[in-house]
């Protein structure tokens, strides 16, 4: 059985700066996807043409769009890469590109060509869960992510900023707060399963 050994992370995308190469359907996708989760993130996108939709969402959130085709030039000042184009061959330039100059690619749809995956998310306040699955599943990943948010209550913020009041009146050292709030919170999971 193949594992999956990737490593999650939670990027602040705000710090970061992000180019998506290529203005269609795939492109908006992963540009929806990103704003969502991170309003404020720091956007370009290249393309020689874009999706109304695209840019209407591009005007809403300040992200810098570039009427233009691919040239490596865009890589620079980037943190991380996302190619959308439906030009394999381009889509496989970015990739090369990005690994020569030490930059996170992401090639849609493409898990060869990754050094991440966009996968399903799920937030609630200050919670985020993310899922992953491995890139063979989207659909699955969706899946779970429709679960999560039923089944995770709606008051969980509430839960989180309560616990992190409560963390703070907590005295001894680092091991003594992390049992007391191990004990904590195993209260809440045992009231909430016995209910």
């Amino acid at each position: 059985m193949e594992k999956n050994e990737l490593y999650p992370v939670f990027l602040k995308v705000k710090q970061l700066n992000i180019l998506i190469v290529g203005g269609g359907n795939v492109g908006l996708e992963k540009l929806t996807f990103l704003l969502k989760s991170s309003p404020t993130a720091k956007v370009q996108m290249v393309s020689l043409d874009f999706l109304p939709a695209t840019l209407a969402l591009a005007k809403k959130h300040h992200v810098k769009i570039t009427f233009d085709g691919y040239h490596e030039k865009y890589l620079d000042g980037k943190h991380m890469v996302v190619a959308t184009t439906d030009n394999v061959a381009v889509n496989e330039q970015v990739y090369h590109d990005c690994r020569k100059r030490d930059k996170l690619v992401n090639v849609a749809d493409n898990p060869p060509y990754c050094d991440f995956y966009m996968g399903g998310i799920v937030t609630k306040g200050n919670v985020k869960v993310a899922i992953s699955t491995n890139g063979k599943s989207p659909t699955t990943a969706k899946r779970l992510r429709q679960f999560f948010e039923d089944v995770i209550p709606e008051n969980i913020d509430d839960l989180v900023k309560n616990l992190n009041e409560f963390r703070k009146t907590i005295k001894g050292d680092f091991e003594e707060k992390v049992e007391t709030l191990n004990e904590f919170t195993k209260g809440l999971v045992n009231k909430k399963s016995n209910e």
